[in-house]
């Protein structure tokens, strides 16, 4: 996939990631992901909903019992008691609160666009994220991950996994705000839907395999751009 449609890295301001390079080098060490989990563009809005403050394979047995129910559609999901869509989502965790969050997107498409999905889709791209973020408890995190995998739109997806390598490698430090991060990787790379979504799918193979909590930092494939005083723990 190509990454080398606007300027070289060597023009990046120094301290700044090689946005371009560090793609190349994930892509060579996993190859494509082939990832966002979600059959439609209904079950990508409820799982970037349940994947908050939760581990994945959490959330796909929240969403596992959503279909058991027949429950993965707009009208259900707004009409159906909020206590029992709590019960059923209770694997994602914090169940009450993120209950309250699927029925604030719900109730905001169907006030706002007569239940249709459809509609909303059909925003102009910042009409369309600042809707989402006026959603109590959607975040730019989770309008981000809505935007780019159920929209189809270029807004690339900043999780604690970028967060966690750009620090460890001296390219951010915690005061760095969520656009100023998002932007670095969108100053440089293709206004491009494929490419965002597979940098984020590898970030987020690179924050589970090598860049945990308690790094291995050999096995790294951004190992190179360790700062040399330490292993980026």
């Amino acid at each position: 996939m190509n990454v080398d449609k606007k300027r070289p890295d060597d023009k990046l301001k120094p301290g700044r990631p090689p946005v371009r390079a560090i793609y190349r080098a994930l892509y060579r060490h996993w190859g494509p992901q082939h990832w966002w989990p979600g059959r439609t563009r209904l079950e990508v809005v409820v799982g970037a909903i349940l994947t908050q403050n939760t581990a994945w394979t959490n959330v796909e047995k929240a969403m596992a019992r959503l279909r058991r129910e027949k429950a993965l559609n707009l009208s259900v999901l707004h009409r159906v008691e909020l206590n029992t869509l709590a019960e059923w989502i209770r694997p994602a965790g914090y169940y009450n609160v993120k209950a309250r969050r699927l029925r604030a997107f719900t109730r905001m498409v169907d006030k706002e666009f007569d239940g249709r999905l459809e509609r909303l889709w059909k925003l102009e791209d910042r009409v369309l994220r600042d809707t989402l973020l006026r959603v109590h408890g959607i975040g730019p995190e989770t309008a981000d991950s809505i935007m780019l995998y159920a929209a189809g739109r270029p807004f690339f997806v900043v999780d604690a996994y970028t967060r966690r390598f750009l620090g460890r490698h001296g390219w951010i430090t915690d005061r760095a705000t969520y656009d100023e991060v998002a932007r670095w990787f969108t100053d440089v790379l293709p206004r491009d839907v494929p490419v965002y979504n597979e940098y984020h799918a590898l970030i987020v193979r690179l924050g589970k395999t090598t860049c945990r909590r308690r790094p291995l930092c050999d096995r790294c494939p951004l190992k190179r751009w360790l700062p040399e005083s330490g292993d980026g723990g």
